[in-house]
């Protein structure tokens, strides 16, 4: 990704590395908080919730990574709210999204859980990890912050579909299942973050109430969200710990750098919960 207008459509997504499209799943839908979320299971074993960046959906963001983790627990694939076959693309928040988690491991009977987040998955743990300790026995963000900052504000300003890279106006086109008007409203929503007070506006003592175990993945070139973000997030969360990807851009887990990070994710996943 290089620093610019049209790649800041990608601020909530992936890196050029980013996976190819992976074909629709039929899935399961539940009806949550007065939407449908939309959600699939693979493997067995210890629960693990995995939640993609924002324009994605669940097995787009992470189809390359589910052979190998499914081997380890019983993966729990999610669209948020108005992504892939969820509905709500008009009411989407970080906010509205941790509540739709809470309430799917509620229909899940899922007490305590591991969780994974990409980018804006990552800002919906941050909630989910705030507003209910309880319920995250360890906690993984890539690419996510605490706060919209002023940088990223004025990139996000200035978003079109039209304007997109060709990998990602393929990637809205293959998530989004109701076509062009649910595409039109989630890069609406998108846009919109440049001037939202509400939604990522996580302080130091919020993310002191964090009591999962914390892995905080960022790359070092991240030009939208630049590594003093993970860094304060690090220092405000109790027992977190911090990579900074060496030349790694917004979210730098794809391509040559998959199997470092299955490594290095299963090794911090099987370490006890706090």
């Amino acid at each position: 990704m290089r620093l610019g207008i049209l790649a800041a459509a990608a601020l909530f997504l992936a890196s050029p590395a980013y996976p190819q499209p992976a074909a629709p799943d039929a899935g399961t839908i539940v009806k949550v908080n007065g939407i449908d979320l939309h959600y699939r299971e693979m493997g067995a074993g210890d629960p693990l919730l995995l939640i993609h960046g924002f324009g994605s959906c669940g097995m787009d963001s992470w189809g390359d990574f589910t052979e190998e983790l499914s081997k380890h627990y019983r993966l729990i694939i999610v669209d948020q709210r108005g992504h892939g076959g969820s509905t709500g693309e008009d009411r989407f928040s970080h906010r509205a999204s941790a509540d739709d988690m809470l309430a799917l491991l509620d229909h899940l009977k899922i007490a305590r859980t591991r969780a994974m987040g990409i980018s804006s998955g990552g800002m919906t743990l941050y909630h989910v990890a705030t507003k209910a300790p309880g319920r995250l026995s360890a906690l993984v963000t890539i690419g996510a912050t605490d706060q919209f900052e002023d940088q990223a504000r004025q990139m996000l300003a200035q978003v079109q579909f039209e304007g997109l890279p060709p990998f990602l106006q393929d990637m809205y086109r293959t998530c989004a299942r109701r076509g062009p008007a649910q595409i039109s409203r989630l890069v609406d929503t998108f846009r919109g973050f440049s001037t939202s007070k509400g939604d990522m506006n996580l302080t130091p003592a919020d993310l002191a109430r964090v009591t999962a175990n914390t892995l905080i993945i960022h790359g070092d070139r991240d030009h939208f969200f630049p590594v003093a973000i993970p860094t304060r997030i690090y220092a405000a969360i109790p027992k977190a710990q911090l990579w900074i990807v060496p030349n790694g851009d917004h979210v730098p887990i794809y391509g040559p750098n998959e199997p470092e990070f299955l490594r290095v994710v299963l090794e911090f996943l099987k370490a006890p919960a706090p």
